[in-house]
């Protein structure tokens, strides 16, 4: 079964959910293709102080976000899916409507029309009703909306835990295990069950 995903990176801030993305499939030795687009690579600069070229070298395989020829652009194109991390509202818009302008939401699309996992980790706050008829209607089409929320429960210690929490469990949408997931196994003070043998 083939082992690569296309990960794409947003003019959204979250930023290091995508660098964090491309580091845990490193680990996983899954294939990735990169797609960044203009505005995210404003976005990794100013919140990460990093160049985009620092990004592109943890990725496989980079593509131009101008590059509709890219390989990730058809659906012959083998792949377990699509993360968007971050997942800005105009790129979830076009990928809702289908009017892509640029090879990020391009990718998503064939993702979608392919029936292969999708999953965006939209980031904006509040929402208008635009925002959430857009999520409602990539949901519909199979995709899986996860806003970067963080799992207070797995009691975070800094924004790198949270970022690793959120990325591990998106991660696990594909099947893919990166060992970093604190799982809940319940309530430590659970009661047990009280025997009923005489």
């Amino acid at each position: 079964m083939v082992s690569r995903i296309v990960v794409g990176i947003s003019g959204a801030s979250g930023a290091l959910y995508g660098v964090r993305c491309l580091e845990f499939l490193r680990e996983l030795g899954v294939e990735t293709h990169l797609v960044i687009s203009k505005s995210g690579i404003l976005t990794i600069e100013q919140e990460l102080g990093v160049s985009a070229a620092s990004v592109r070298k943890l990725a496989d395989v980079v593509h131009a976000p101008g590059n509709i020829g890219a390989a990730c652009a058809s659906g012959s194109f083998h792949t377990l899916g699509m993360i968007v991390a971050p997942c800005s509202m105009r790129s979830l818009a076009e990928i809702a409507t289908g009017v892509t302008s640029s090879l990020l939401t391009r990718s998503a699309e064939v993702v979608l029309k392919e029936r292969r996992r999708l999953v965006l980790l939209a980031r904006e706050t509040p929402l208008t009703n635009t925002h959430i008829k857009n999520m409602l209607a990539v949901s519909e089409m199979g995709g899986i909306i996860m806003p970067p929320v963080p799992a207070l429960y797995a009691h975070p210690k800094s924004i790198e835990e949270m970022v690793d929490q959120t990325v591990s469990r998106a991660l696990d949408l594909f099947g893919l295990d990166t060992g970093k997931a604190k799982r809940w196994t319940g309530l430590e003070t659970a009661e047990r069950p009280v025997s009923t043998t005489v």
